[in-house]
């Protein structure tokens, strides 16, 4: 699942807009540009936010927002209790900002904290019903606590207040997943590649295929997402797995070579390899890599079933 962040400026679709437009000396201001620039990377936005904060040059639902903005670049660095700071600070300033209480549900949500999260985001929709991102998280709080049903009922809403949402679709389609609904989950992930092909959506359709044994079609969106992020371990290691379940033991090999170049501590890649090597006839490279598995997963039973087999046999 995916929560979605808002941005207090038009720029974003689904964001809050800012009830009047900008003053002549915000719209000229860089720092206010670039604080409220829906491309803005995480830590320009947090210098630019901070110098609109320190140059006391916004009041009002404008600084709530420098502070909520701020909140926001905080919160994709990961830090989080500075980002609840900002986020406090913006609600304080402004009540009635939707925005920022989404914003704050966010890094609750990341913090663990579902409640706090889901009240957040309660509040958000109180003082705006029509508020797609607040029912996408929610949704998402809710899938967390494991009320599927809860959950669908919020990311229904999200798509009706807002079309054009892809994470909404992908969410959804998650839900669906978990559901064992097969057919809505793919309807939803392949309306949400439309919108916005991502990896994430390609190995969740690429999942449900691979559940639903349709594994060409689980090894083309693994392929695809392969080509939108080569450097991604997930799609090289996904498709992997489907190779060998084809029997393709080179080729998954190949996956298998390329899912630990970029993701060296992922045990189950290692075994797997070695299940790989070990059918193409490398019994020492296939211990070597059961070895591997077996130092960053001492329990891991397959990896020690085939090593003691191969052991059983020098």
């Amino acid at each position: 699942m995916r929560i979605s962040a808002c941005l207090t400026a038009a720029l974003l679709g689904a964001a809050l807009t800012l009830p009047n437009p900008p003053q002549a000396v915000a719209a000229d201001d860089p720092s206010w540009q670039t604080c409220i620039g829906s491309a803005t990377a995480p830590g320009d936005r947090v210098t630019a936010c901070t110098a609109v904060i320190d140059g006391k040059t916004q009041t009002g639902r404008h600084l709530a927002g420098a502070y909520c903005n701020r909140g926001h670049g905080l919160t994709e660095k990961r830090e989080f209790d500075a980002a609840l700071a900002d986020l406090n600070e913006a609600i304080k300033l402004d009540p009635a900002f939707a925005c920022a209480y989404t914003n704050r549900g966010r890094v609750y949500a990341f913090k663990q904290d579902l409640d706090h999260a889901i009240a957040d985001y309660d509040e958000a929709i109180r003082i705006d019903p029509g508020f797609a991102m607040a029912y996408n998280n929610r949704g998402d709080a809710w899938l967390n606590k494991g009320d599927l049903e809860r959950a669908l009922a919020d990311l229904n809403l999200a798509i009706k207040y807002s079309p054009q949402l892809s994470t909404a679709y992908g969410n959804r389609g998650f839900v669906y997943y978990r559901k064992h609904d097969a057919a809505h989950a793919i309807a939803d992930f392949t309306t949400e590649i439309k919108l916005d092909p991502n990896v994430l959506a390609y190995i969740n359709r690429g999942n449900v295929y691979r559940e639903a044994e349709q594994l060409d079609r689980a090894a083309a969106d693994y392929g695809e997402a392969t080509k939108l992020a080569p450097t991604d371990a997930r799609g090289w290691r996904n498709r992997g797995m489907i190779r060998l379940f084809q029997g393709d033991n080179k080729g998954g090999l190949a996956d298998y070579d390329k899912a630990l170049q970029y993701d060296p501590a992922d045990v189950y890649s290692w075994n797997n390899r070695g299940q790989a090597k070990l059918r193409l006839g490398d019994k020492r490279g296939a211990a070597a890599d059961f070895r591997k598995a077996l130092e960053l997963q001492p329990d891991l039973k397959t990896a020690k079933e085939a090593l003691a087999r191969l052991d059983g046999t020098r």
